[in-house]
């Protein structure tokens, strides 16, 4: 883990967040739970970012086979999980879990922590924040836990104001629009990006930033990962709640988090901005479980 890895660890730990790595035993992949000779299917979304060809190989090398599952948007490898199309999915934050399983009323769980990634505003138009002008219009993602997160991200950068200061669970009825410089529209996080040419900027997610053509240091501004509140935007596995003591499962987490080549693509995938960062498990469920109590009791 790199030296700014080490010093963003340091920073989170007072939650507390980081603390070595996860909780669970690694033990062979061929102790229990899912046989060498299966096929481990993990959904995700950018299936063509590096880290995972590194991934499977380095999973064949412990004689596990995984098979990546591509997915277009979001909204689509929970119910998969859920419904045991996938054993694994890896593609998102523990607000965003949270937000699914009080919704659908499941119980997906996280068995491993993986990065954490700044949330960037990007343009075509402006140069810098401060370049663009009253009353023009930014795009940010519909679904809940992405919004709320972008939403801060524009308080921070000065366009907008929102009327509880922000939280996890702020919306676009939260914009106090008086007070705020531009106006924003939610659209479906992989829609972000194509909206450019017809918006000021937009909140985009780092899964589709390069497709636009875009580089991570085009981002106009973004959050910070180092903030003590970050806990709950750490990327993690899911899986069904009856299976994350399955020694394959957390074989497959050991080695995503330790092997050198797994840990080199996910930042070169990020283009750099990703943090690897490995958190007991026993963190990622507490913290989950209070962003679920949290959100049951936003949605009344």
């Amino acid at each position: 883990m790199s030296r700014t890895s080490t010093k963003i660890l340091a920073a989170l730990a007072a939650l507390p967040l980081i603390a070595g790595l996860a909780a669970c035993a690694s033990p062979a992949a061929g102790d229990a739970g899912a046989a060498a000779d299966d096929v481990v299917k993990i959904g995700v979304v950018g299936k063509g970012d590096p880290q995972w060809a590194a991934f499977e190989e380095a999973a064949a090398a412990e004689d596990i086979q995984i098979e990546i599952v591509d997915f277009a948007d979001y909204a689509q490898p929970n119910p998969a999980l859920t419904e045991g199309e996938l054993d694994l999915s890896q593609f998102q934050h523990i607000v965003y879990l949270a937000d699914y399983n009080v919704s659908a009323g499941e119980d997906l769980a996280p068995i491993g922590s993986t990065a954490i990634y700044p949330l960037g505003l990007y343009s075509l138009k402006y140069d810098s924040v401060k370049d663009i002008p009253a009353g023009e219009t930014v795009a940010v993602p519909n679904d809940a836990s992405n919004q709320a997160r972008a939403l801060l991200v524009l308080q921070s950068a000065g366009l907008i104001e929102l009327k509880s200061g922000g939280t996890i669970f702020s919306d676009l009825a939260d914009i106090d629009e008086a007070n705020s410089k531009v106006k924003v529209t939610a659209l479906e996080a992989s829609l972000t990006p194509t909206s450019l040419p017809d918006v000021a900027a937009a909140i985009i997610n780092n899964d589709f930033v390069e497709d636009t053509g875009l580089t991570f240091e085009d981002a106009i501004a973004k959050d910070d990962p180092s903030d003590p509140n970050a806990l709950p935007y750490v990327n993690i596995f899911a899986a069904r709640a009856d299976d994350t003591d399955d020694a394959t499962y957390l074989k497959l987490v050991e080695i995503f988090q330790t092997d050198p080549a797994v840990q080199e693509a996910l930042v070169d995938a990020s283009g750099g901005t990703g943090v690897p960062i490995v958190t007991p498990v026993e963190d990622l469920e507490d913290s989950l479980a209070k962003v679920e109590a949290d959100t049951k009791s936003a949605k009344g």
